[in-house]
């Protein structure tokens, strides 16, 4: 069996910029490539880059990112599926987090994947709690 991982918004935004992290997420990329891993992000989470990148440095660059990252071997999910909302809405309800960290945190947990991002503030907490596998970018 494969490999699954879930990119969380900030980790992609880590391989996007070149911040702290990126070749973590770099070497997952690479390995999905040639099929050695599997890599999801749910658009939601796509939604955060997209809008935090237009929100700094504008539409042009916004959509620039966009297709390059529409272009590399990520499989954007672009629904919520119900098992996703209920776990989703349990972690949410438990927890203090974004909706979009919730809707991450529910994709990774249904799936038996490992959710890539280096938001300690929101999930160590989670990663204590609950049995949602991570894969810490910093």
């Amino acid at each position: 069996m494969v490999q699954k991982y879930v990119l969380d918004a900030c980790a992609l935004v880590a391989f996007v910029k070149m911040e702290v992290g990126f070749d973590v997420v770099r070497e997952i990329i690479e390995k999905a490539n040639t099929e050695q891993v599997a890599v999801y992000m749910n658009k939601i989470n796509l939604f955060e880059v997209f809008y935090g990148i237009r929100r700094v440095e504008g539409l042009p660059k916004a959509e620039i990112v966009y297709n390059a990252i529409c272009k590399l071997p990520i499989n954007i999910i672009d629904n919520i599926s119900d098992e996703v909302f209920l776990e989703a809405s349990r972690v949410k309800s438990t927890y203090k987090m974004s909706l979009a960290d919730s809707i991450a945190l529910g994709e990774a947990s249904t799936m038996d994947a490992s959710l890539i991002t280096s938001d300690h503030h929101e999930f160590d907490i989670i990663e204590k709690n609950e049995n949602i596998k991570f894969k810490w970018v910093r």
